[in-house]
């Protein structure tokens, strides 16, 4: 069943209630790094979505409060030629967070089902096979104690024209847009067939994804930072930690 195309873009947050709950959260999620991720928890958040669905902004607003020492940003692009000689999922091995820290994938191992796919750069036979290669990666993540969050970030293809026009007329934002930008929007179609059949199979119980309407860039910040602070605390209370209660009603 499709989903993307069922998800709620009406949803809105003004700038003053973004501004109000964006400082609540975020130091919601600064007191759970200081007491769960320095208390041995580890956790993993993935970005997937739309070119200029608003991932990188999210991201921004999730470090912003956060000890730079308990967390780690990864921008994941192609493979380099050593990486491509190994198996896809080896450059993410070696980014597993050790005990005590946070990773942030702006990109991750679901471009072999993404990009990969869409624009042919493995045999089908390949990417076919890695969806029940990427579910047993995140099942040994999971059951080796890391919280793991996987969050696709979607705009219409409207909105999307108009961030793209947007960062051309801002001299500080003109250097995101690219060719291939314009020439992944001409295949709109087959990215959201990708992602539509990457849910069907990767939508699991142990890992799940987190869908969020982000024609609204208020609306999907707040909703990642809540999702996000939610899943930490729930890990710290499976481990045992007892982090200070919760600043935030009925977080």
């Amino acid at each position: 069943m499709p989903r993307l195309s069922k998800l709620p873009q009406k949803q809105k947050l003004s700038k003053s209630q973004h501004d109000k709950l964006l400082k609540v959260w975020q130091f919601e999620l600064l007191t759970l790094q200081q007491c769960a991720l320095r208390s041995g928890l580890r956790a993993i958040v993935n970005f997937e979505g739309m070119d200029a669905a608003g991932k990188g902004g999210s991201i921004r607003r999730l470090v912003e409060p956060m000890d730079p020492r308990g967390y780690k940003v990864y921008r994941v692009g192609a493979p380099e030629k050593w990486e491509q000689e190994r198996h896809y999922l080896y450059r993410f091995w070696t980014k597993v967070p050790p005990p005590g820290e946070l990773a942030i994938f702006d990109r991750s191992w679901y471009g072999r089902v993404l990009v990969e796919r869409v624009e042919q750069l493995v045999p089908e036979n390949s990417w076919r096979r890695a969806y029940e290669e990427i579910n047993e990666f995140e099942r040994t993540l999971v059951d080796d104690g890391v919280v793991l969050l996987k969050f696709w970030y979607h705009i219409d293809p409207d909105e999307q024209l108009k961030r793209f026009e947007a960062r051309l007329a801002d001299p500080f934002k003109v250097w995101k847009m690219t060719d291939e930008d314009w020439r992944n929007r001409g295949k709109w179609d087959d990215y959201v067939s990708a992602a539509e059949e990457m849910f069907k199979h990767t939508d699991t119980k142990t890992a799940p994804w987190t869908l969020i309407p982000a024609n609204n860039k208020h609306y999907a910040r707040i909703t990642c930072l809540q999702t996000l602070c939610r899943a930490l605390r729930k890990g710290a209370k499976e481990m045992g930690l007892k982090c200070p209660k919760s600043s935030v009603k009925n977080a």
